[in-house]
């Protein structure tokens, strides 16, 4: 028998997430299984555990949890052996197939990463799928030509996971980060993690009639999208690139086309579910490199099964701030 976080239909059609006790019969086939240690709450998480599944959950009763790190239990592939560590983010876990939310968890044995040398599960699960996204919108935005000698860069939902991680990262790495935040009580808590300018978000919370604005930008990890994603790439110098990594701000961007005509401004489209392996192992790398420890330990609140409902709920409302790691043994 194991715990988990079980989403259930109730008898109103509406999805209700409780603490169950389950037999390890019930896991899904998989190669690999894993004894979980962590886990962590993104905006995916919060919308699965919501009353509709948030249209990712597809069949029920459902685990959610779409990180997790453990240790392995048992292995039917030999590029893992029981006592390994290992890290899954992505593939759909949590949403198509059950997830972290639990002290064991069945999956594809390609699915998973080790965890590198100088992070330990509980570290990999408050960098979590959050801060993978913010390695990846970086190597990106390095790949397209950034560098930290260009000036200010942009983040913004920056007292989120994703936008946390980023501002840390970049700021280890010499780049003049712009946070952007709605929570002016978040401002002490970004500039220790390096923001050099707060950005009040309603300097970029409306779209204006100018199609370009002043050259600002020299790049931009953009976790909002809608509106704001509209303003900023008409305020982005000539050939800077935007990595989109949600989409917290609305789905719809009422932009025009003219900053990619006469700026030559790059859009980059991050999906951090579907990373190919080598390319994986390549962003946890960097991050076990590049990421100051010190600084990812001032992010994280720490949390039980038993809270994961309640945090699901907070983080769709803005609330949670920084990273949560779920200790699923607690």
């Amino acid at each position: 028998m194991f715990r988990a976080v079980l989403v259930e239909k109730g008898e109103d059609g509406a999805a209700v997430a409780r603490l169950a006790d389950l037999d390890e019969t019930a896991l899904p086939p998989g190669e690999v299984t894993v004894a979980v240690e962590y886990s962590t709450v993104n905006y995916k998480d919060g919308l699965c555990l919501s009353a509709s599944g948030g249209g990712l959950v597809r069949t029920w009763p459902h685990v959610p949890g779409i990180d997790f790190a453990g240790v392995v239990e048992a292995s039917e592939d030999s590029r893992w052996r029981p006592g390994d560590r290992v890290i899954l983010t992505g593939w759909r876990v949590g949403e198509a197939q059950w997830g972290g939310y639990a002290q064991k968890a069945r999956v594809r044995a390609d699915w998973l990463v080790a965890v590198p040398q100088g992070l330990t599960t509980r570290t990999a699960m408050a960098v979590g799928t959050a801060g993978f996204t913010a390695m990846q919108a970086l190597m990106a935005l390095e790949d397209h030509g950034l560098t930290p000698d260009q000036g200010e860069v942009l983040v913004t939902g920056a007292a989120g996971g994703v936008g946390s991680v980023a501002v840390a990262l970049m700021a280890r790495l010499g780049y003049q980060v712009a946070a952007v935040t709605g929570r002016p009580e978040t401002a002490d808590y970004l500039r220790h993690l390096g923001a050099a300018r707060i950005v009040p978000r309603d300097d970029l919370a409306e779209t204006v009639k100018k199609p370009l604005e002043a050259e600002t930008w020299a790049g931009c990890i953009d976790a909002v999208g809608g509106t704001m994603l509209a303003r900023l790439l008409g305020q982005m110098k000539s050939g800077a690139s935007v990595a989109a990594v949600g989409n917290a701000g609305g789905l719809t961007v009422p932009a025009n086309i003219i900053p990619f005509l006469l700026r030559g401004v790059n859009l980059l489209g991050i999906n951090s579910v579907t990373v190919p392996q080598a390319r994986r192992v390549a962003i946890w790398d960097r991050i076990a490199r590049d990421l100051d420890l010190g600084l990812l330990e001032g992010m994280i609140r720490p949390a039980r099964l038993d809270e994961v409902p309640a945090l699901g709920a907070a983080i769709l409302k803005g609330a949670v701030q920084g990273r949560v790691v779920v200790d699923v043994n607690a």
